[in-house]
């Protein structure tokens, strides 16, 4: 029977507007301990992965929310410490970073891990990231991803420096690498120039998994290129169902198996033992919501300045074109739709990062994830905590656990390394000539 994929996305106070201010948020302060008991929740409920979203910057409402990250390679390097199985996955932006720091990092995790890693493949949009770069301005949309797509192939080809069994650390013959089974890349494209090889043998399984989450054109033509999981932001069934078609059958045109191009969309959730419970949750967040946190996350989300502005009037007219994420786009296009005030759409769409909200009981969320699961709109979830410590809590112990009695989850991990989790194969090596570097 086919299951669910399930991931769960770190914040570290909850992925609510203002869940850092919950009495149960930030129990550690900014200590590691609460990424360790996070990740090992989730890894007894025998998730397939968690997940590190990054950015290389504030942002403008940064007295109001709780913006500040560890990098993410080094913390994921220390929860492989204190895990087994679980995958491990981060963000890394191609537009700030070069290929060959990425394939290494990443290729580092996924050794330390014993192959659970997986690379979030990512294209900065904030002008504040260019700004600690050196840059008054990023590059372009288009250019962003035709730099994405050639960085990937870089750091794939990277990731092949050597054969399964190019590094035998022979000490009675003194070989530690075979030069014949070593591959250097000696790329030279367009935007980078990179020789090879990675510094590193080859992971267990293979390469980290790829990681996908743009749901604009560029963003959907190198999902569904590269991209082994795609998170995305659907909030109805219908365009869900549409994204999950068309993400499908670009994947066959590229000669892909469409099994092996996940889709995951992002869920907030606030479940209670009884819908009573779940709504006094969820009531309980909106009330400690800062009006001007609002009006300045709406702000940065629809590229527009909304400072002083009513926030109980109807939400004006915003210049599409300035719509950086598709995250606004579809924050937009809902309050267009449904003729939302500012407070509202704050209050109800903004409140959740622009995802879908569920609310309820654990039979209620188990409905409506297996409902969407099984009519074509989701191979799994990015599970996203409304309030990360109790949140992370309730959906372990009380969904997961409906999702298994329904056999659509897994009771125990089959494998050790991502891929398996995933049912993904492990990437062949090219043929490749030697070329002495």
């Amino acid at each position: 029977m086919r299951e669910m994929k399930l991931g769960l996305f770190f914040a570290p106070g909850g992925h609510h507007l203002a869940a850092w201010r919950h009495p149960d948020a930030y129990p550690h302060g900014f200590d590691i301990q609460s990424y360790v008991d996070f990740t090992q929740a989730a890894e007894r409920a025998c998730f397939d992965l968690v997940f590190i979203a990054d950015v290389f910057s504030l942002t403008a409402d940064a007295p109001q929310r709780d913006t500040m990250r560890h990098e993410p390679i080094t913390l994921l390097s220390a929860l492989a410490m204190v895990t087994s199985r679980i995958g491990l996955v981060a963000t890394a932006t191609t537009t700030y970073n070069e290929p060959y720091n990425i394939a290494r990092k990443f290729g580092s995790l996924d050794l330390i891990s014993g192959g659970r890693a997986g690379w979030n493949v990512v294209t900065s949009v904030s002008t504040l990231e260019a700004h600690n770069f050196g840059y008054d301005a990023h590059p372009n949309a288009s250019n962003r991803y035709e730099i994405a797509g050639e960085f990937v192939d870089v750091v794939r080809g990277l990731w092949d420096s050597w054969d399964d069994d190019g590094v035998p650390i022979d000490k009675a013959n003194a070989v530690f690498f075979d030069p014949a089974k070593m591959h250097p890349l000696n790329h030279s494209g367009r935007h980078f120039k990179v020789r090879g090889p990675l510094t590193m043998p080859r992971s267990p399984q293979g390469q980290p998994v790829l990681v996908q989450a743009g749901s604009s054109e560029d963003g959907k033509t190198l999902a569904s290129r590269v991209g082994e999981a795609i998170f995305t932001i659907q909030r109805d069934l219908e365009s869900a169902q549409k994204f999950y078609s068309d993400i499908k059958t670009r994947a066959v045109a590229h000669g892909r198996d469409p099994n092996h191009a996940l889709i995951m969309p992002g869920v907030v959730t606030i479940v209670g033992r009884t819908r009573r419970e779940a709504q006094d949750k969820y009531e309980e967040l909106q009330a400690l919501i800062h009006p001007q946190a609002g009006v300045v996350a709406l702000s940065r989300a629809l590229g527009a300045d909304l400072t002083g502005i009513d926030v109980d009037a109807q939400l004006p007219e915003i210049d599409v074109s300035k719509v950086a994420q598709s995250r606004g786009l579809v924050i937009l296009e809902t309050a267009r739709r449904e003729k939302m005030s500012v407070r509202q759409v704050y209050e109800k769409l903004l409140v959740a990062k622009g995802h879908r909200l569920l609310i309820g009981a654990p039979n209620d969320i188990a409905d409506d994830l297996q409902h969407w699961f099984e009519n074509g709109a989701a191979d799994g979830y990015n599970i996203m905590p409304a309030e990360m410590r109790g949140g992370t809590q309730d959906f372990c112990e009380l969904v997961v656990p409906e999702l298994q009695r329904r056999g659509l989850f897994r009771k125990a991990y089959e494998g050790t390394m991502l891929r398996e989790h995933l049912g993904l194969p492990i990437p062949r090596l090219p043929a490749k000539d030697f070329r002495p570097i």
